[in-house]
């Protein structure tokens, strides 16, 4: 598989108010900081961590939705990190995101009709191909032909966002942003969503970053997963790997608080202490060291690596990696 996207030392700050109107150190809120990761052709990585890791605001600077701070952007092995005006308007062929709230990311004001034919409009794709693609996306999302009259109140959470994603695919994307595509939806209506989108990706030939805070989710979906903790990556493994041997304290505390299925089989959770830090005031050193049960005095002043630490690829940004392994 070809290398569809890569991104390294990627940042991406907001400035705060100073307390201080002349002071130089202007306080920033660091939400992604400095990660590096590839996506192949064809895969889905799943990216996870708590609310407020960073992991959404790490899909939009992808996009070019936010403007990232330092860092650079490959697509297709063209840096795209300086893209601008027309040039990242014919991008957005390319690159498509599915947003979190199927409430709130489609015009109420507009049909069915509208919403899914509007990005063919800005491209000048004539009107019958455009309505022969409306009728196809609107068959492969499982709704009927005479849903397309209709407004976005008129349909259910999970109907609404398989109307996002018909848009998402109107350009024929190779890359899709899934924004946590159903957090917001009924358990009910997760899963129909998830094989959904796996069918869509075969059918489609698209590459997945399907950001998500449920893990289970993520390891149904997923051919890879990244975990982020405070802005940066700690652990990154094929996903049997990383669930059935993780080797970040922080990876195995968040696995274990996944309902186990099989009753027979005993889990130990994993409680970790202290509250999550401020990415306003990052801790120095590990930035998991406040809350981690295997914490020594390096962790509090040097910042591990991400580096490879199985014979399988997998990589994790600790100090104690063995030490976690073995406990």
């Amino acid at each position: 598989m070809s290398t569809l996207l890569e991104v390294k030392n990627l940042k991406k700050h907001f400035p705060l108010k100073s307390k201080h109107m002349f002071s130089k150190d202007k306080p920033v809120l660091k939400a992604v900081d400095g990660i590096s990761f590839s996506v192949q052709a064809g895969e889905t990585l799943g990216l996870v961590g708590e609310s407020g890791c960073g992991k959404s605001t790490a899909g939009r600077s992808i996009l070019k939705l936010l403007e990232p701070t330092e860092g650079e952007i490959y697509f297709k092995g063209e840096d795209i990190t300086s893209f601008r005006g027309e040039k990242i308007r014919k991008l957005r062929k390319e690159m498509q995101i599915i947003f979190q709230d199927p409430y709130a990311s489609l015009n109420p004001r507009k049909t069915i009709e509208k919403i899914i034919t509007e990005p063919m409009k800005i491209f000048n794709i004539p009107k019958e191909e455009r309505n022969s693609k409306l009728e196809r996306l609107l068959d492969v999302v499982g709704l009927n032909s005479h849903h397309k009259h209709r407004y976005p109140h008129e349909f259910s959470g999970g109907q609404r966002q398989r109307i996002g994603i018909a848009r998402s695919l109107a350009l024929d994307p190779e890359l899709v942003i899934c924004d946590e595509p159903v957090s917001a939806l009924d358990v009910s209506i997760q899963a129909q969503v998830i094989n959904l989108m796996e069918d869509l990706q075969e059918e489609f030939n698209l590459t997945y970053v399907f950001i998500a805070h449920d893990l289970s989710v993520v390891h149904h979906i997923s051919d890879r997963v990244a975990v982020m903790y405070l802005g940066e990556l700690v652990e990154i493994a094929e996903v049997n790997e990383l669930y059935s041997s993780p080797k970040h304290p922080y990876t195995q505390a968040l696995l274990s608080a996944v309902p186990e299925t099989n009753t027979q089989q005993e889990k130990q959770r994993i409680i970790l202490t202290g509250d999550l830090p401020s990415p306003a005031n990052p801790p120095k050193g590990c930035k998991f060291h406040t809350r981690c049960p295997y914490a020594e005095a390096i962790c509090r002043t040097k910042e591990p690596k991400l580096k490879q630490v199985s014979s399988d690829g997998q990589m994790a940004a600790c100090h104690f990696v063995k030490e976690v392994v073995e406990n």
